[in-house]
């Protein structure tokens, strides 16, 4: 077997590797294996590996005969049923919880021969922009380890640029996905909603979550989305792609109208970032793309409407863990006793919080005032979106004002957290897709470039991705971990 680093190893090459026999799929799962060995300790991406679980069903690869990304290992968010697997949700109320059935995305990849190495970090119940409310500990940022790798998905993200894992998957409920792929130098999709199966899938807003991949090249989200992406009946809101997925290939712009909504850049936005998003903008014109301005209105009501509808749907999501369905109970007098004290003891304070939010929100007396408040404001957002697309092709933006920030410093002010997502909740409210990819540093630490184009518009988000990325030329291996080579 030829020496290999998996630092950088993209899934288009490992499965290259594996079609040219170069190393089997045993090797090239206990490789991965080996690094989370090594690393993950510090880094904690993972909240569960199963070594002998992944050997074997590489193994079964190498004997039965493999083809495409058969063979090519996975993480996966500790968000996703896995049958036998412990499934947590980051909360310790899932502590030792072992579904009995796969999540669609799960059985999807597993079909598609995908290697899973394990399940990572999150913030619990996804509630969360730092992966500091982890019921298990932080993640950190491979970049900077006193950095978080953002959240709720910082995990995923993290193992990714790491070189623990390929690609991974993750959810995106307001910024889950594309947010830490902008700290960490990876890519992250934030599907159209309804474009991937949450049959499975813990829930946290059942209107806003959406599956997406994780991976250090645009055209690795798109197999990875690709895989994943199909109608499935379980799921009422899930109608699949509309289109075929096509992974990108094109290096230039010509023929696309982009605009920037200049704005939503007004206030709150690190000089350097800012900088990184300039020069990205001129790059897509030297690219051929036309690009102009437009406005979103209503998208500066955005944070305010999402920290409404948002809570209001994980209240009753929530409801259901009371000590007797799922978990571990802690026992009372009563049994209204013992439904709070195992509520009080299984959640952590981001999800009370939040609970106690989401149920203010829907209370009678304050339900129009708040929840459908926001909801109204959230028709508008989509409004304004339709109105830019009528004229444009895709959005840019920063995808956070910011780079990562070190651990701590937002911990205490939920406002100051909250605001990482201003610019990529929008898509959310609004279904739309997003696609974040690296657009250089800022400080030393990666920042992200997103794209938001109109509903089931992936392809041409990756065509503009991909063009993008290869202009930019950035490398994804932080500069601490460059040299490393097992």
């Amino acid at each position: 077997m030829a020496t290999f680093s998996t630092l950088g190893l993209t899934a288009e090459r490992a499965a290259a590797l594996l079609d040219a026999r170069e190393l089997s799929c045993e090797e090239l799962a206990a490789a991965y294996l080996e690094r989370i060995a090594a690393d993950d300790p510090a880094l904690h991406a993972f909240l569960h590996v199963d070594p002998e679980r992944t050997l074997e069903a590489a193994r079964r690869h190498d004997a039965s005969g493999r083809s495409g990304f058969a063979g090519v290992p996975i993480a996966l968010k500790d968000l996703f049923c896995t049958r036998g697997v412990p499934t947590t949700a980051g909360s310790r109320i899932l502590e030792g919880y072992r579904p009995v059935h796969d999540g669609d995305v799960v059985e999807r990849c597993q079909d598609a021969g995908l290697v899973s190495l394990g399940k990572t970090n999150m913030d619990e119940f996804a509630m969360g922009s730092s992966t500091e409310h982890s019921a298990y500990g932080p993640t950190r940022n491979p970049w900077d380890p006193e950095t978080v790798p953002g959240g709720s998905s910082g995990g995923s993200a993290a193992a990714v640029a790491a070189g623990l894992a390929p690609w991974s998957l993750g959810t995106d409920t307001g910024g889950s996905i594309r947010q830490p792929a902008a700290f960490t130098g990876t890519v992250g999709l934030k599907p159209t909603y309804g474009a991937v199966s949450r049959y499975g899938v813990v829930a946290f807003a059942s209107s806003l979550d959406q599956v997406g991949p994780f991976a250090l090249t645009v055209r690795d989200v798109a197999a990875l989305y690709a895989i994943v992406a199909a109608d499935d009946p379980r799921d009422t809101t899930n109608v699949g792609p509309a289109e075929a997925v096509v992974r990108p290939e094109g290096e230039d712009l010509r023929g696309l109208r982009l605009a920037v909504p200049r704005d939503q850049l007004t206030v709150g936005v690190d000089a350097g970032v800012l900088e990184r998003f300039e020069e990205a903008v001129a790059l897509a014109v030297s690219l051929g793309a036309e690009v102009g301005e437009c406005t979103l209105p209503h998208a500066s009501h955005g944070l305010a409407a999402y920290y409404l509808i948002a809570p209001a749907e994980a209240s009753a999501n929530l409801a259901r863990y009371d000590g007797v369905r799922y978990g571990p109970r802690t026992d009372g007098p009563d049994v209204q006793a013992m439904y709070e004290a195992t509520r009080h003891d299984g959640f952590g304070p981001e999800v009370k919080r939040r609970i106690m939010i989401g149920a203010y929100a829907l209370s009678a007396g304050y339900y129009d005032a708040y929840y459908g408040q926001a909801q109204r404001v959230r028709t508008l957002i989509r409004r304004d979106f339709d109105v830019a697309f009528a004229d444009y092709d895709a959005l840019l933006l920063p995808t956070t004002p910011t780079p990562a920030f070190r651990f701590g410093a937002k911990l205490d002010d939920p406002l100051a957290m909250y605001a990482n997502d201003v610019f990529t909740l929008p898509a959310n409210l609004a279904g739309l897709p997003g696609l974040s990819i690296p657009m250089g540093t800022s400080d030393g630490l990666p920042v992200g470039l997103q794209i938001v184009g109109p509903a089931f518009s992936e392809n041409r988000l990756f065509a503009v991705g991909h063009a993008l990325e290869r202009a930019i030329g950035f490398d994804p291996v932080p500069p601490r971990l460059q040299g490393v080579t097992s």
